[in-house]
């Protein structure tokens, strides 16, 4: 997320070479390590009054889940009208086995049918074991060149027809500024808001929200997020 990259769619010789090679391939372990140890960093001290948690796509597809110090996971399944991330159900089987709170979300794109975006997205989840506390998400953060009323209209239609398919209101994840411009009225939502340049949790609500669940404060190693909910509350939001 900015926030989420689009997915539609992370780069001589004799003796002298084999110096090379061999600073080469201890350069490349010592960086290889030092990213691993990041993902897996516990949790910073001045993100623990809230929950923690991380959310992934594509892109981390071999996130280690199970040494992680996330207490809730957010992971993409779709995008459009047909677009499936293929580490959707590994991702989901993990979580599971982990056992936190687990949440999937959609990336939208206002130029299509919101309905037809809505119906990939529910068949995709739903082609995997679902539990009671799962959390949907429309991840809204980009206009497709629509106008402001399109770009509400159409986030309003696929939030509603999810929420009377599953019986759950969504969660909307954007960016803290094109919310505010796009998200008015939509405020009787859970939010997910991204804002990098506040430190975990130091955010006011955009637009018509009073409060806000989720905040994510860094993409760094991966992207990390905190919310004053607890496991439960956040469960709480998920389908019943």
């Amino acid at each position: 997320m900015p926030t989420h990259r689009l997915s539609l769619g992370r780069r001589p010789s004799g003796r002298r070479l084999r110096s090379a090679l061999a600073a080469a391939t201890l350069a490349l372990s010592a960086v290889t390590a030092s990213v691993t140890a990041a993902a897996v960093l516990p949790v910073p001290a001045y993100a623990n009054p809230y929950t923690y948690g991380q959310d992934v796509s594509g892109y981390e597809a071999d996130h280690d889940w199970m040494n992680s110090r996330a207490q809730f996971g957010f992971i993409k399944a779709t995008e459009g009208t047909s677009w499936v991330d293929s580490s959707f159900p590994r991702h989901w089987r993990e979580l599971d086995k982990k056992g936190i709170v687990r949440g999937v979300y959609h990336y939208g794109h206002p130029s299509n049918d919101p309905i037809a975006e809505a119906d990939h997205f529910l068949d995709v989840v739903d082609s995997q074991p679902s539990k009671p506390g799962d959390i949907l998400v429309l991840d809204l953060e980009t206009s497709d060149g629509q106008s402001v009323e399109h770009v509400n209209e159409w986030a309003r239609t696929w939030l509603e027809y999810v929420t009377a398919k599953t019986g759950v209101k969504p969660m909307l994840y954007s960016g803290w500024n094109f919310a505010n411009k796009y998200g008015r009225g939509l405020g009787e939502y859970p939010l997910w808001v991204a804002h990098y340049s506040k430190a975990p949790g130091d955010i006011t609500p955009p637009a018509d929200w009073k409060t806000w669940a989720i905040h994510q404060y860094t993409d760094t190693p991966i992207d990390q997020n905190v919310s004053p909910l607890t496991p439960a509350q956040l469960r709480a939001l998920g389908r019943p």
